[in-house]
């Protein structure tokens, strides 16, 4: 029987104790999400000596941060430099550039400051290319990140298996940067430095109003009231209607995952045995890792049914034997799923509608490095710093209407081409599953185009 529950409940850390809010509250700045962002945004705040708690509708890391792939892989989703630059204009190219790519360098480096015991190591990424055209592109643009320093190593197809056990790849590219976190003890690991630095958290609090009235933020945190000078929302996918507009600013996707049970060392041995981390260059992206009590993690995309599960397991069970065909037979103990947020530039969004209201989301699925180092930002922010250096949904120096995913150009790329060990039909199957996905995206945004969130922008 596979379990619901994200696999990461029976190796986590244990909690801290956030007990629910139970009376009227005033604080310098208050905090919505105790996930990454939330997490980090609080400990900073707090270390700088000001006053500040955290609500979260549910337990801490109750959504993405504490149900993640947990990979930690250091550069933003950008294909090329010039499309960062595209994205965030000259004046903050070099600095995304360099926090991108130093994102996780800065993760481990905090992992270690904290003692966080989340099983953080960090022994590389791979990136493998399913088919030529692939291979092209992404050789093309791991040589042009490497002229901003990025390291990025090229491999053939020999060494993909050899380094991962992954079948059916031509070639790949390692960035020896990376690494993988026990996504829940990072979170919970968060929360403890953040409550010894002075924050308050405090879980099963849904914000369920927010208004400005005067100076002052005034929230209905469930059956109590709280006052705040500044209000930090890092709700990532799981944005609601708090804050007009917000929720349309990104597109929420439902990724999957399942884990073995522990397997035996002539199963696992062959599978990412340097403890690389993988994932691959198809339209439907899958995600690997192994775990130091000898489970295997598989990940990918999927998508949410009429009753509010996740549906998308059954493809990543055939693909999990296509791609590692020594794990047929293999058995999967636990299925589970989280909301990630896309932005049709590829970039995070900083957005501060109104002033003392910084909200920080659209991560496109690269969880820890990034989203540890926007909650710093945040942080840094909602104590009357700036948060220069980080990606606005668009750099001027005015304020100004930001369009919401105008196109569908942040999802092309290369079709599925066929695999080794699939048969025809199973290629077929696989390819018509990630047009449908694709064209569901598409879809959406020709809706949400229509709509705009109005963001003051940070200027140099």
């Amino acid at each position: 029987m596979s379990h619901t529950d994200a696999f990461w409940q029976v190796t986590a850390i244990p909690p801290e104790d956030t007990p629910p809010l139970a009376q009227d509250l005033k604080v310098d700045v208050a905090v919505v999400g105790a996930g990454f962002t939330g997490l980090r945004a609080a400990l900073d705040v707090a270390e700088a000596g000001t006053n500040v708690a955290v609500f979260e509708a549910g337990d801490v890391a109750q959504g993405a941060s504490g149900r993640s792939g947990g990979q930690v892989n250091p550069m933003l989703p950008c294909p090329q430099p010039a499309d960062l630059r595209k994205a965030v204009g000259d004046t903050y190219f070099e600095r995304m550039a360099h926090m991108s790519l130093r994102s996780a360098d800065d993760l481990f480096e905090m992992i270690e400051k904290y003692q966080i015991q989340c099983q953080a190591r960090q022994k590389g990424w791979v990136r493998a290319d399913h088919c030529k055209s692939a291979q092209a592109v992404s050789h093309r643009n791991a040589k042009l990140w490497n002229a901003h320093g990025a390291g990025f190593e090229l491999i053939d197809s020999t060494q993909v298996r050899d380094l991962t056990g992954a079948h059916g790849y031509v070639s790949g590219v390692v960035s020896q940067r990376g690494g993988a976190v026990q996504p829940l003890s990072l979170t919970r690991g968060l929360a403890k430095a953040a409550i010894s630095a002075g924050a308050a958290i405090h879980s099963h609090s849904p914000v369920t109003k927010l208004e400005r009235k005067g100076t002052t933020w005034h929230m209905q945190v469930g059956q109590h009231r709280v006052q705040a000078k500044t209000v930090i929302i890092a709700t990532n996918g799981y944005t609601d209607a708090l804050v007009g507009g917000l929720k349309t600013s990104v597109m929420p996707l439902t990724s999957v995952q399942m884990s073995t049970n522990v397997l035996d060392e002539a199963r696992l041995g062959p599978l990412l045995r340097k403890g690389h981390t993988i994932s691959d260059t198809r339209r439907m992206i899958i995600y690997c890792r192994r775990e130091p009590g000898g489970q295997f993690l598989f990940g990918g995309m999927g998508f949410r049914t009429p009753l509010g599960g996740a549906g998308g397991f059954g493809w990543m069970m055939k693909d999990a034997v296509a791609r590692f065909p020594i794990l047929k037979g293999a058995t999967w103990t636990h299925q589970w799923s989280g909301r990630i947020a896309l932005t049709p530039d590829r970039v995070p969004h900083l957005h501060e509608p109104e002033p003392g209201l910084i909200a920080g989301l659209g991560y496109n699925g690269r969880g820890g490095g990034d989203v540890v180092g926007d909650g710093a930002r945040n942080g840094a922010a909602g104590v009357g710093g700036s948060p220069r250096g980080f990606a606005d949904a668009h750099h001027q120096d005015r304020t100004l209407s930001v369009p919401i995913a105008a196109s569908s150009r942040g999802w092309t790329g290369h079709g599925m081409a066929a695999l080794s060990g699939r048969t025809r039909g199973a290629q077929r199957t696989t390819y018509g599953l990630g047009r449908i996905i694709t064209g569901l995206i598409r879809k959406q945004y020709v809706v949400l185009s229509s709509q705009r969130f109005v963001t003051r922008v940070h200027t140099a």
